[in-house]
């Protein structure tokens, strides 16, 4: 099936704003939970979100909210002058995806017309601690049905293939991005007693929910949640398929079935052989803070090498 450089390019990058909505919304809802539930009067700070996104804004802690908390959420829900903002994503991913509709499922236009719509009339309110659980599982929710839709009633052309490849990136990068920021954080606090230990694994029990983890770390690993664990588990478990290697492997198998992949598959081994170096053996925050930088460098080699390839015509 030819496609033009333009869809290509139009179908990659919305859905990138799709995975990247729903990711943020999943990041959100998890730290709210944990900022819900911790079990210390420790006041837990909403900057290390911003930090995720990559955001250089300096947050304000106004007496009435000395955590940032609705500085943050702000951002990261519906400050459209952030790129990578609920509000702002989803806008992107139905700008892209809009001049596409000859090649998407009826439904899942209308699955991405529907989260468009409904985050337009509702980010605004989802800073308020009553609405916003509601508004973040509903954001997951849709796209969630989007991607059901795609995998039930797509057929297996180009067009699919460039959804999945968007997909796949930006789930890759944004697990790196947990981890460099939220994993690493958390090493850098020394622990002191019993009750540090006891809060340093809840810190940890976030950092795998908020990539949906929890559950499969759980029953891959029985007993209680070890750091470097975890972060292998996140970076190399193949079979879970929001992990980087999971990611990578099935980038992989989107690739060998487009046409001349080879420029690809070269960035894409180069990836693999960065995350193969990093080694978790008593690993300090700086060390996993740096060795996540690497992995984000690849993915981002990764993705000019898509976009070097496949927005020029594909045969």
């Amino acid at each position: 099936m030819v496609l033009l450089a333009r869809t290509a390019d139009r179908l990659y990058w919305g859905a990138r704003y799709v995975e990247r909505a729903e990711d943020t919304a999943r990041i959100v809802r998890a730290y709210n939970d944990l900022v819900v539930d911790y079990p210390s009067d420790e006041l837990l700070r909403w900057d290390p979100l911003a930090a995720i996104h990559g955001a250089a804004v300096d947050i304000e802690h106004p007496a009435d909210d000395p955590a940032g908390e609705r500085a943050v959420l702000r951002l990261l829900i519906e400050d459209r002058a952030n790129t990578s903002s609920i509000a702002s994503s989803v806008t992107a991913a139905r700008t892209n995806l809009r001049t596409t509709r000859e090649v998407l499922p009826r439904e899942a236009w209308q699955a991405v017309n529907q989260l468009a719509q409904y985050v337009d009339s509702t980010a605004s309110a989802a800073i308020e601690r009553q609405l916003r659980d509601r508004f973040l599982l509903r954001v997951v929710e849709i796209s969630r049905r989007l991607d059901g839709v795609l995998e039930s009633t797509m057929t297996r052309a180009n067009p699919y293939r460039m959804l999945r490849l968007g997909r796949l990136v930006e789930r890759a990068d944004m697990t790196t991005r947990v981890l460099g920021v939220a994993a690493a954080g958390i090493l850098y606090m020394e622990r002191s007693d019993d009750a540090q230990q006891v809060n340093e694994e809840v810190r940890w029990m976030n950092v795998l929910r908020s990539v949906s983890a929890l559950q499969m770390y759980q029953r891959r690993v029985r007993g209680p949640i070890d750091a470097m664990t975890a972060v292998d588990f996140l970076l190399n478990y193949s079979s879970f398929p929001r992990s980087v290697r999971g990611c990578l492997d099935e980038i992989r198998s989107v690739l060998v079935s487009l046409p001349a992949p080879q420029p690809v598959l070269v960035a894409l081994d180069e990836a693999e052989a960065t995350l193969a170096t990093i080694d978790l053996d008593g690993a300090e925050a700086e060390r996993l803070d740096s060795a996540m930088d690497r992995v984000q460098q690849a993915i981002a080699t990764v993705d000019q090498a898509i976009h070097d390839r496949f927005v020029g015509t594909i045969d």
